[in-house]
């Protein structure tokens, strides 16, 4: 009986150590976040034209704002003199990471295409890095350049299906340009993560989504009177499910946590797993198939991401 009373506790606290041990591996959950956003860019383009973006992207907050006052309450009334204190760097947070980089991420996606998202995807580590250095002095090693830049060419080596004259075909619209822009804006928030107050994730999540909301909601109610307004199906349904928990929540908290474990620039090139991503997605979902090239750029972009993960930590 003794010994299956020892056994039954080590199983017990087996369980929390295998959580703790996911929480703080930040390859894990830098790539479990390019999983939910690569989700949310498929999504973006599947209802581009039926769900109006601005309000779907207030949806996104708004609903995690209610789920996590319910659930974080107790870590809320504890961090907020922390919260109270640095409003200013919050306010800031959670309306570059928050509001403006979901507003025109869905914006965007109503006009561009996925070939040319792939494209300027690729541009955020690079952001991410100048974000840094302009911004807060840091150095950039070179390990970390060459791995950035291979992930990049691998990128491109899929966008042009292995043939140079692909990419001189392209042609970039509005739609690329607000992507463009919102790259800059995810790569301003990203580096100025290291001014967020130490506080609990919970509370982090929690401010970040108020503020998104409170500053999205009055171009939704603009957006809902003279543009568009939700309709009752079942894609508004599934897309209101989605955007809610993955690439909001989830996917912001992951990606939080990965960048106070190993910095930014040291995270940034985790970004370009989403094209692998996509291309699973397409090819489980829409019996699209494996060519050379996808997996020539997908094992440069592995061992980019691998380089830039090696290189000395950043200052967070």
């Amino acid at each position: 009986m003794a010994a299956e009373a020892k056994e039954l506790t080590d199983k017990e606290r087996s369980g929390p150590r295998r959580r703790a041990s996911l929480l703080g591996n930040p390859y894990l959950l830098l790539a479990f976040a390019g999983l939910c956003w690569s989700g949310n860019h498929v999504l973006g383009r599947a209802i581009a034209g039926h769900v109006p973006p601005i309000g779907i992207s207030t949806i996104r907050w708004l609903i995690p704002s209610l789920v996590l006052w319910l659930v974080a309450r107790r870590h809320i009334h504890r961090d907020w003199p922390a919260i109270r204190s640095q409003w200013r760097v919050l306010l800031w947070l959670g309306v570059t990471g928050g509001a403006l980089f979901s507003a025109l991420q869905y914006v965007g996606l109503q006009y561009t295409s996925a070939v040319n998202v792939s494209v300027l995807n690729s541009l955020v580590p690079v952001l991410i890095v100048a974000g840094g250095a302009l911004l807060f002095g840091d150095r950039v090693g070179g390990l970390q350049m060459l791995g950035i830049t291979t992930s990049c060419l691998g990128v491109l080596v899929i966008v042009a299906r292995g043939e140079v004259e692909t990419l001189r075909t392209l042609q970039f619209n509005w739609g690329d340009l607000i992507i463009v822009f919102n790259m800059v804006v995810f790569s301003i928030y990203a580096a100025c993560l290291r001014l967020q107050p130490r506080i609990h994730w919970l509370s982090f999540m929690f401010v970040l989504a108020v503020i998104a909301t409170a500053v999205s909601l009055p171009f939704w109610l603009w957006e809902s009177l003279y543009v568009a307004s939700f309709q009752p199906t079942l894609l508004t349904a599934v897309a209101i499910l989605y955007v809610s928990i993955f690439p909001s929540v989830l996917a912001f908290a992951a990606w939080n946590r990965g960048v106070e474990l190993i910095g930014a620039g040291r995270a940034g090139p985790f970004l370009h797993l989403i094209p692998i991503y996509t291309a699973l997605i397409a090819t489980a979902f829409l019996g699209e198939s494996l060519a050379s090239h996808h997996v020539i750029g997908f094992s440069m972009i592995l061992i980019g991401v691998w380089l830039a993960a090696r290189t000395s930590k950043a200052r967070t």
